[in-house]
Formats: structure tokens, sequence, C-alpha cells
């Protein structure tokens, strides 16, 4: 057996395991492979890790999850009260009241960024990692959004994540080292049908701080150096549906999650969250399949994906996502 043999036997049994993973795990290779042979989540104990969006969801859920391994938290969302009740139950994980920092903040005050940092600093004397978690999906038809809906969903899914993010490199830069973590989405992996302004900033999103890592390529890598890690979430349980924009500025879609949806639970998507952040790894997907199998073909295989979508309508795609059609065009159903 020569060696270009052994080689195409190797590159056959590679992409047999691969599929074979894909078919029964809920993220993707390198995240799976990470939980079963990578670091444990303990090796954040005693870390500073800022949560933005933590009032709920899996802002909060992931919260839960680093307190039981014994990081630090500051704990960031507009919700006050909802940040106390995490609190607690960050503190029923094993943390002392002062290794939780509530900090009260609306994202979209980016002139007040720079206060909310110190504050940081203030109370912990540090920062290891911040989570750019805090954001809002979208339910709407494309062509019916209002310009001023991009604008709004830009301003806090992008612009007041880079802002915040920026103070966070340039203090890492000073401190010799740090980790960036934001929370993306499949969305900005593939398109999302019915989400037109929320895919365009997950694709921004991660366009971003792609940028930020190629400008880093060299530098990274052993603790003490700047990692970015990009978490891309699919269907999860939480609040998404109720508070997403829609077509309309200032309106919610309002609409309620069932329990039978085929979703993620936040604690699973948490706990993978976690497992990326403390592995270091520069992108992670999770879902539920066939969401992630089928965001591989739609990304890496463009012939096969214009197959599919031939016989694959948009709102087919939508149902998987919300598991029923949340949204429909009136330009068709009426």
């Amino acid at each position: 057996m020569d060696v270009f043999t052994l080689i195409g036997l190797f590159v056959i049994l590679y992409l047999f395991i691969y599929l074979l993973v894909l078919s029964f795990a809920d993220c993707d290779f390198g995240l799976a492979f990470a939980e079963t042979f990578g670091q444990k989540i303990g090796v954040l104990r005693g870390k500073v890790v800022w949560i933005t969006g933590a009032s709920s969801g899996i802002g909060a859920s992931l919260a839960e999850a680093l307190a039981a391994n014994g990081a630090k938290l500051v704990l960031s969302a507009r919700n006050a009260g909802n940040l106390s009740k995490i609190k607690q139950k960050c503190i029923a994980a094993g943390l002392a009241a002062t290794d939780v920092l509530i900090l009260p903040m609306d994202m979209l005050e980016v002139h007040k960024h720079e206060q909310y940092f110190q504050q940081v600093i203030a109370h912990f004397g540090q920062l290891d990692v911040l989570v750019n978690n805090a954001g809002r999906s979208q339910r709407a038809v494309w062509e019916n959004i209002a310009i001023s809906v991009d604008r709004d969903i830009f301003e806090l899914n992008v612009f007041s994540v880079i802002s915040l993010s920026r103070l966070a490199v340039r203090y890492f830069n000073e401190k010799g080292g740090g980790h960036l973590v934001v929370m993306s989405s499949l969305a900005g992996v593939v398109g999302a049908p019915y989400s037109g302004s929320y895919t365009g900033t997950k694709h921004a999103i991660m366009g971003y701080f792609e940028s930020l890592r190629l400008e880093r390529m060299g530098q990274r890598g052993p603790e003490g150096q700047l990692a970015i890690t990009l978490l891309c979430p699919g269907p999860v349980f939480s609040n998404v549906l109720s508070e997403s924009f829609t077509d309309m500025p200032g309106q919610k879609f309002n609409q309620q999650q069932e329990p039978t949806d085929k979703r993620m639970t936040t604690q699973r998507c948490a706990k993978l969250c976690a497992i990326a952040i403390a592995n270091r790894l520069d992108e992670a997907w999770m879902g539920l399949f066939p969401v992630v199998p089928l965001c591989y073909v739609l990304r890496y295989y463009p012939y096969l994906a214009k197959k599919l979508s031939q016989v694959m309508s948009g709102q087919y795609l939508q149902k998987i996502r919300d598991s029923r059609v949340t949204v429909k065009d009136q330009n068709k159903t009426d």
C-alpha cells in the first residue's frame, strides 16, 4: 500500500467520523471534541468574566454555569431586578456576594461605556473575559422592513458591541492579554429567512471580529495573549420571539415559544458556550439536528446548497428555525 492510498484512506476515515459525529452531536466537530477531550470549564475559576445581556436567556444560564465553576462575574442588562435574581442563583452555586457585580446598563448608551468599564476594574481590579451577549433577533418579511429598523438593530447588535469591545481590546493590550467573546448566531454563518436585518448584523459582527483576528495573527494562542471566540447558536429556548424586532420601528414580535418547539435548552447552550470559552475556540456552532449539518452544507458546498434551495422553501427553513412558520409574506397569503 503506497503513501497516496494511505492518505486517501485517512481522508475517507476522517470524513466518515466527521459525518458520524454531526449526525448525533448538537454542535460542530471542534466543540464536540473540546467537550470530550479539552479543557474543563473549571479552568475559568477565579477569572473575572463580564456578561452583557445577562438578565435572561443564554446570558443568564451562562452566568450560572460559570458561577458553578468558580468564575467571578459582572452581570449587565437593563433589567436590574432580573440581574438581582441571577446574582442570587450564582451565589447559591457557590460564589460569594462580592464575587458577583451587578452593573445595570443600556448597551445603546455608548457614551457611558467607558464609565461602566471603569466600574468593573474598580470592583475587581481586572477583567479577563468580556462576553458580548446583549442583542435582539427579528421576524419580518425582507421587503417590508422599514430602513429605520435596519438602523436600530445595527445600533444594538453591532455598533454597541464594537464600542464596548474596543475598550476591552485596548485594556487587554495594556494588561498583556485577555479574551473577547461575541455571541453571534448561525444566522451569521448562513442567511436566515425572515430576519434580513438581524442576519445582516450577525454577518457584520463576524466580519468585524475576523478582521481583528487577522490583525492579531501570530499573536494568538497561549494564555496572556488576545483570544477571540465567536459563538454561533441556532434555535434556543429563550424570550427571543417575544423581544424580536419586526418590520416596523418600536414594535416587538410578541410571540411565545411553545414547549413542543424543537430548540436547544438555554442550559445546554450555555454549557457549550462555557466549554468554547474555556478552550478559547475561534468559532463554535451549536444547535439540534439537522441545524448544524445543514449550515455545513449551505456554507461549504454551494453547488449542493443550490440544489437544496430548489426543493426547500424559505418557509420550510423558517419551520426548522422556529418549529413553525411564524412570519408569512402578506403579499402571498392575503
